[in-house]
């Protein structure tokens, strides 16, 4: 069995807004879209796992971007995804990329989590139209030797 140490979740973003894109810079530049606290008491550092799960709604604006989403834990790199968004208007343009993250054995204390973005493909523009939601579920084995 296993037990809720933790929740955290944030949507800064509810709704589609297509009037108010925010251009996704080109790398090595980046976004902070949003970022969340999971905090691990001491008992449960160095035997928990923290399930984070993001969605991003992103708007090709010129050609194909290759946009590269990013989850940092206390400014450290521990996840990458990589969406490919198209900006033809007879075809899509407007996209929701969702994906999770495993984050597993953390120390005790509040780590803060990132969620960035960034457009790998020179030439093309992208833009984050929403919505924007992030959440980490943090739990660790319920060792009160009760089944």
């Amino acid at each position: 069995m296993f037990r809720i140490i933790d929740f955290q979740a944030t949507e800064p973003i509810r709704k589609v807004k297509n009037n108010k894109p925010v251009s996704i810079p080109h790398s090595p530049n980046l976004i902070v879209l949003t970022t969340i606290n999971i905090t691990v008491p001491r008992r449960n550092a160095n035997n928990n796992s923290v399930e984070l799960i993001a969605t991003v709604g992103v708007r090709g604006v010129s050609d194909t971007s290759q946009i590269l989403f990013k989850i940092f834990r206390d400014g450290k790199e521990i996840f990458r995804a990589q969406e490919g968004i198209e900006a033809d208007p007879t075809s899509e343009v407007n996209y929701i990329v969702t994906f999770q993250a495993i984050d597993m054995n953390l120390g005790q204390g509040t780590h803060l989590y990132e969620l960035t973005a960034e457009n790998i493909t020179n030439g093309t523009e992208a833009a984050v139209v929403g919505p924007i939601s992030f959440s980490g579920l943090a739990v660790a084995p319920d060792d009160c030797g009760c089944d």
